[in-house]
């Protein structure tokens, strides 16, 4: 166990709060105008999967649990889960879908993320940045609509719905950011 400041703590980092281990889902430090800056943390308990919110002043002392982290290649997903595959070892790794959560529509075959395991149990998922995905449905353009900050919805194959710059067709490749679903730039591939 690691102890640090409270902070400094992340999503995907793995808390140790009386014995008991917790996956932090969301981390945002919070500075009023008035009075100490907190840190507020939602975490999903290991054991059984309840959910937690916890608050602590910015400086107070945390412990954080030390987890094998290492890259993984998505394989395929069926009845057990969602099975990826070390690189290097071949080893395989089932993960169950709560582990996995929302980020199931960036799972594509191949991909490669960053697992984060506890005695052999997968316990948290880090997803590439930036991917890269194809629109299915959206608007069509409208002639003379400028390219100001006018945006539409559109939908991609894997289901994901997105908001893109009017230029933007159906078939066309973008790149995504990860981490709140907003369009980066048209994949250059």
């Amino acid at each position: 166990m690691v102890k640090v400041i409270a902070s400094s703590i992340r999503k995907g980092n793995v808390i140790d709060m009386d014995g008991r281990l917790y996956v932090v889902l969301q981390a945002q430090n919070i500075h009023p105008g008035k009075g100490t800056p907190v840190t507020q943390v939602d975490m999903r308990r290991i054991a059984d999967g309840v959910k937690v919110s916890e608050r602590w002043r910015t400086t107070e002392q945390v412990e954080r649990a030390t987890v094998d982290e290492r890259e993984y290649d998505f394989l395929y997903e069926d009845g057990e889960g969602y099975h990826f595959m070390e690189p290097e070892t071949y080893e395989q790794l089932a993960v169950s879908p709560d582990v996995v959560g929302d980020g199931k529509v960036f799972l594509t075959e191949g991909i490669r993320v960053y697992l984060k395991t506890f005695e052999g149990n997968a316990i948290a998922i880090e997803y590439p940045q930036k991917v890269t995905v194809e629109i299915a449905e959206t608007e069509p353009v409208v002639k003379g609509q400028t390219a100001s900050s006018s945006y539409k919805p559109a939908i991609c194959t894997n289901g994901l719905r997105v908001m893109v710059p009017p230029h933007i067709g159906a078939g066309t490749r973008i790149v995504i950011n990860t981490e709140d679903n907003s369009y980066v730039e048209r994949a250059k591939d």
